[in-house]
């Protein structure tokens, strides 16, 4: 059943929708910002704000799609400009997410707190692959099922090897604490520890689902 601009009733309830992921996002983006904001001076640089980038990009992912789907009811014009900033959203959403997984595979946050030149650029080389791979990929352009395969393997190469660098420094660390004795240091070396194994955790789910995701399209 179609309303009389031919747009499909059952999509109704899509503008209702997208705007609670959006209050979502936006509390979460809100958040997220307030507190990078509070800590910031105890940042080195501005990197911090590259993981804050996150939630406020997928936060305007919901609202264009959220005006798309309430015009296209309300004023009978469903924008195709809008149509496209969803697109474009989402893909600078997913290398958004790809950067903070590097940054904290080199030990952002957890074991520095700026990176070195050589770690900047060559997570923005990365970075930068990722998205124009990407773009290639959601536009169907011949081949580009590959070349993403091909970038994930070498990203979530580069991941897990400075994971399983850094595991290494903290057991290290924590040989050394408990040789000393030094107890005042174990927990907040342990603590570090542990996170990184959680990470290294969700990263393989991430680059099995992934890789899972982008075979079955390809198919």
């Amino acid at each position: 059943m179609s309303s009389g601009d031919g747009v499909d009733e059952s999509y109704r309830s899509l503008p209702s929708l997208y705007l609670t992921f959006l209050s979502i996002w936006f509390v979460s983006a809100c958040s997220w910002t307030a507190y990078t904001y509070k800590t910031r001076h105890f940042q080195w640089n501005n990197l911090q704000w590259a993981p804050t980038s996150i939630p406020l990009i997928k936060a305007l992912q919901p609202m264009l799609s959220f005006l798309f789907w309430y015009s296209c009811f309300n004023f009978q014009a469903c924008s195709l400009w809008m149509s496209f900033g969803v697109y474009v959203t989402g893909v600078l959403f997913q290398t958004a997410a790809f950067v903070s997984f590097l940054l904290i595979a080199h030990g952002y946050c957890i074991m520095c707190e700026h990176l070195s030149l050589n770690e900047r650029r060559s997570t923005a080389a990365l970075a930068c692959v990722f998205y124009l791979t990407l773009v290639g990929y959601k536009a169907s352009v011949p081949y580009f099922t590959v070349l993403l395969l091909l970038n994930y393997f070498i990203s979530f190469y580069v991941i897990f090897h400075h994971i399983s660098q850094n595991l290494l420094v903290l057991r290290e660390q924590l040989g050394i604490i408990e040789n000393e004795d030094v107890r005042a240091m174990h927990d907040a070396v342990y603590k570090k520890y542990i996170m990184f194994k959680k990470f290294q955790g969700a990263m393989q789910m991430v680059a099995m689902a992934e890789t899972m995701r982008i075979t079955g399209f390809a198919y």
